[in-house]
């Protein structure tokens, strides 16, 4: 593997090229001992000061062209990424992944500023170096956590830590009077370019709590901090606390309204379902009514054959008459006797004057001897009709 010759340094004292010559001094072979990457995340990662690098091979340079081909499992290529991570967020999460997966086999070191240096050259801090600290120890892509990262990068602390690249974002950082704290870096070739997350940041973030900061004191105070611990006065922790009152009170209206909207709903539903039970009932009640009463119904047939069983009943039947050779299809009944002087009707031989006429004399009518005779022979030969 090449290795840095002596001469091979730029201004700032960072070794920027490659020599495929052997060192003059021969070196007999030592093996690596560098920590190795996480494999298991049931602990957060160690500082710097607990697993420093003490490997006594030489720490050969590398390619980003070589770093990517891989390299031996005992010598991972080591990343450095700084920053000052306060707040720390999903968009700190996602450059140290990117930082973390640029080679196949890398060692990620994180460096964190100290509060001193973080508020002097770039501003106060919500949380302190501690917070700080820990938030990284436990992200899952950092192997190693450095503390009290220094500003600009040197060429000892490189050294020391066997740094082989340095990853962040490629716009340029202006700070502590340099346009850009990555420029010498760039020029030694170790600088690794990651991606921003847009629309996530510590500063977008702080953005949001000033913005609002009126709905998080209160929120606040309506989660027991003390107005003095909140550095609220004294009329804004009554008006705020009026507020949360109001808000309540709007809370409540606003469910009872809602409920009421539920209930409106499912009487609505319960009454479509009645109508259309009431409906369809309806419907079956209208047909099985015309059925029954309707022109064609049972119940007109019904009345029809009653009336007819109760015609028969009370209208005899009649004698059979002859016509023309054949009697009628009146059925025959029992030969009944008849009496002589109804023969003599028949016959034409004897008329009954009507009841109305009375001769002159005063004598009964002829009808009346009728009459008596009639009832004479019908007392005397039963079974016969005059």
């Amino acid at each position: 593997m090449p290795v840095l010759t002596t001469d091979a340094e730029s201004e700032t004292g960072i070794p920027k090229s490659l020599s495929n010559e052997p060192p003059s001094e021969t070196m007999e072979e030592i093996e690596h001992t560098c920590p190795q990457p996480r494999l298991t995340l049931t602990a957060p990662a160690p500082f710097a000061d607990e697993s420093s690098c003490q490997c006594r091979a030489p720490h050969e340079k590398l390619t980003i062209a070589q770093a990517r081909l891989g390299t031996p499992v005992d010598r991972p290529v080591r990343v450095y990424a700084d920053g000052i991570f306060d707040l720390f967020h999903s968009g700190h999460a996602r450059a140290l992944m990117q930082a973390k997966t640029l080679f196949p086999n890398s060692y990620l070191l994180v460096g964190v500023c100290s509060d001193d240096l973080t508020h002097k050259f770039k501003g106060f801090t919500v949380m302190n170096e501690a917070e700080r600290y820990e938030a990284l120890r436990h992200c899952r892509y950092v192997d190693e956590v450095i503390r009290d990262a220094p500003w600009t990068l040197t060429p000892e602390f490189l050294e020391k830590h066997k740094i082989d690249f340095v990853a962040h974002d490629d716009i340029p950082y202006s700070s502590a009077g340099s346009d850009d704290v990555y420029k010498h870096i760039k020029e030694a070739g170790m600088f690794v370019p990651t991606q921003r997350t847009e629309g996530i940041s510590t500063s977008d973030i702080i953005t949001r709590i000033v913005r609002d900061y009126d709905v998080y004191a209160r929120r606040n105070l309506q989660r027991g901090y003390t107005a003095k611990e909140l550095n609220v006065s004294f009329i804004n922790e009554k008006k705020y606390r009026f507020q949360n009152q109001v808000d309540k009170m709007k809370e409540k209206v606003k469910n009872v309204e809602e409920r009421s909207k539920e209930f409106v709903n499912r009487v609505e539903e319960k009454s479509h379902d009645l109508i259309q039970k009431w409906e369809e009932k309806s419907r079956e009640f209208i047909g099985n009514f015309l059925e029954l009463f309707g022109p064609d119904g049972a119940w007109k047939q019904m009345f029809q054959e009653r009336s007819s069983r109760m015609l028969q009943a009370l209208s005899p039947k009649q004698s059979p008459v002859k016509k023309e050779g054949f009697l009628s299809q009146t059925p025959k009944g029992p030969e009944i006797k008849r009496s002589p002087f109804h023969q003599l009707k028949t016959q034409g031989k004897l008329s009954y004057p009507s009841h109305t006429e009375r001769p002159i004399s005063g004598k009964p009518a002829p009808m009346c001897l009728d009459l008596r005779k009639t009832f004479f022979v019908t007392a005397m030969c039963p079974g016969t009709k005059p």
